[in-house]
């Protein structure tokens, strides 16, 4: 095999395809790692052992691994032997005796610190850089946690024989479901410091989506690459489950929102059915398609089924196909022996047709009844009309009443009893529809809706619609309580519409602002005060900004000097020069860009420098 001669290949989502990778090999790059490492996925493992190189396959394994004895070794499977020959060298021996698809198969070597946990007897190991190992728990510390949720919630326990991570330098991807042994890339190691900037999106939704895959993808995987949302979209719809289970409603709403976005991001240049049986090359398939939209497909089959039949279909669905390569038709004959119901309509629109509902929505109250008006706008020559189960509640005055309703048409008409005019009229309250959802709605409605709502999704929503209408005295007071808010999310999306803020009250809403960019427990909100501050015109902040220089957090750090760079004159450059030895990715950008700004040739040895290391 010789990797190294192959064409380079690879993807938006997995950037190189030689399958092996020898990193730093000789040694001649100061401060990498020596380090051997594979990438299977899709169909790369062939690249370094002979194999039908296709996810239908199944194979058991066992690598022999020859070594520089300081170096650790890890690979599908366990441990069977580890011995030293008479040069020096050692050999190890790991064993996989579960089948699996060839592209899951990997192997690791290099310099790592393990550091230990386990779960029901089986071993739960974190190989990082040594400089990382007291960190280590600190960054994959949940994986037993999940462990155990993620096996009762699915009524499958982890079927494999231990469960390892490791973290590797100049990785092809982001993270890669190996079966027993996850590679993530290196930016998922973490100093003490850099845990305060650690967000969710960032490590542990990654964590939980890779070990997610061990039930959807390892042990039953798709067919074929057409298929890959029954892995992609099961792992990204973990993110979710993870979120509500150990942080609640909001947290879980917050990852639907920005999934939501990003689906609808790449929904402006393609609509592609999630099932797609033809494609020009099969990298196509790792899109914001296969992973996001999927996700709240998946979402929305809950919702509509009910948490019982859902997770219940799913074990059904694992049990029956245990080891073996599955069809969109598998999952949707596990749902149907579940709730008895055909359910071929949903699988239809929503994993065979393409696009998603845009609706426009309107209502009106008349003679004791209230009428809601909903149009189904997208192109259907392109996409279906969709049949949608629907919550709408109709709030009079503090008390709300649900209706249950089922679009079925392009244009239709739904009507309900109330004997008064209604506070508020919500189309989709539980905020579950993959849609795009024009909603005609009065200011009012709209600040009712964020002082009542049930989670962030809503008031995200409310204060997106009102953003620009500031000048309001009811809007400035939604924006003020939305800065005391309890998720840290809605205050940094109230700070993102405060920017240039000129409404009612604009000194007190600046001190809060102010306040805010020093006390927030977030580093995330702290960070987006500073660019709220730096925003407003004709005040300077010269103070709060040094004061951020010293702050915990790098990002925040960051955020200051890039406010410091506004500034027509500051005396800031020594503490900034203080910082320029900063291991922080994101404080070296912000550095750069102040000293591109404001700098001279005295910086100029500084960037040569640091040039290595920048992240651009």
């Amino acid at each position: 095999a010789r990797p190294n001669e192959l064409p380079a290949g690879g993807s938006e989502a997995i950037t190189a395809a030689k399958g092996l990778y020898f990193i730093n090999p000789v040694g001649k790059e100061p401060g990498k790692p020596r380090q051997i490492w594979t990438q299977g996925e899709t169909q790369s493992s062939s690249c370094w052992f002979p194999t039908v190189d296709q996810p239908n396959q199944r194979m058991t394994q066992e690598i022999s691994l020859t070594v520089e004895d300081q170096f650790k070794t890890l690979s599908n499977g366990l441990l069977i032997t580890s011995k030293k020959n008479p040069d020096g060298s050692r050999t190890d021996v790991w064993r996989q005796s579960l089948p699996a698809a060839p592209y899951l198969t990997m192997l690791a070597v290099g310099d790592f610190a393990v550091v230990s946990d386990t779960w029901h007897g089986k071993a739960v190991d974190y190989y990082v850089e040594p400089k990382f190992k007291s960190t280590a728990k600190a960054v994959f510390g949940h994986t037993p946690e999940m462990l155990e949720f993620f096996s009762k919630r699915l009524g499958v326990e982890f079927p494999w024989e231990k469960y390892s991570q490791i973290a590797v330098r100049d990785y092809v991807s982001g993270a890669m479901e190996n079966t027993t042994a996850t590679v993530h890339g290196a930016a998922i190691q973490a100093t003490r410091r850099e845990l305060f900037d650690n967000t969710y999106e960032t490590s542990e939704s990654v964590i939980a989506h890779e070990l997610f895959h061990h039930w959807f993808g390892d042990y039953v995987t798709c067919e074929s690459w057409s298929n890959l949302p029954l892995n992609e979209s099961f792992a990204n719809y973990s993110q979710y489950l993870w979120a509500e289970h150990k942080y609640g409603a909001d947290a879980a709403a917050l990852v639907q929102q920005q999934d939501l976005t990003h689906y609808l991001e790449e929904a402006e240049s393609k609509r592609e059915p999630l099932i797609r049986y033809h494609y020009a090359n099969r990298e196509d398939m790792f899109d914001r398609h296969s992973y996001e939209k999927g996700g709240r497909v998946l979402h929305m089959l809950r919702k509509y089924v009910g948490d019982e039949a859902f997770f219940t279909a799913l074990s059904r669905y694992l049990s029956r196909n245990k080891y073996t390569a599955v069809e969109i038709s598998d999952l949707r004959t596990a749902f149907e022996e579940t709730t008895g119901e055909d359910l071929k309509w949903f699988f239809d629109q929503w994993f065979m047709e393409r696009g998603h509902p845009e609706l426009k929505v309107s209502h009106t109250y008349s003679n004791g009844q209230v009428l809601l008006h909903v149009q189904q706008t997208q192109d259907t020559l392109f996409q279906p009309v969709f049949r949608l189960p629907v919550t709408v509640t109709v709030w009079q005055k503090e008390k709300p009443t649900n209706h249950q309703i089922t679009i079925t048409k392009a244009d239709q008409t739904f009507s309900f009893l109330a004997a008064d005019k209604p506070t508020m009229v919500k189309f989709d309250s539980e905020s579950q529809l993959l849609a795009q959802l024009d909603e005609e709605r009065t200011m009012e409605e709209t600040i009712f809706q964020f002082y009542h709502a049930q989670n962030y999704l809503q008031k995200y929503e409310a204060l997106d619609l009102l953003q620009n209408k500031t000048t309001d005295f009811a809007v400035s007071g939604m924006l003020r309580n939305a800065l005391s808010d309890n998720f840290f999310a809605v205050r940094r999306t109230t700070l993102d519409h405060l920017r240039g803020y000129r409404g009612p009250n604009v000194s007190a809403v600046r001190t809060e602002v102010q306040h805010l960019a020093t006390a927030d427990p977030s580093s995330a909100v702290r960070a987006q005060a500073l660019v709220t501050l730096a925003a407003f015109p004709n005040e300077n902040y010269t103070a709060t900004y040094q004061a951020a220089l010293r702050d915990s957090s790098y990002v925040v750090e960051a955020a200051a000097i890039d406010a410091l760079a506004k500034l027509p004159t500051t005396n800031s450059r020594a503490q900034i020069a203080a910082l320029e030895d900063t291991p922080s990715s994101s404080l070296l950008v912000a550095i750069a860009s102040y000293y591109a700004q404001r700098g001279s040739v005295d910086q100029y040895a500084w960037f040569l420098r640091r040039l290595p290391d920048s992240p651009i």
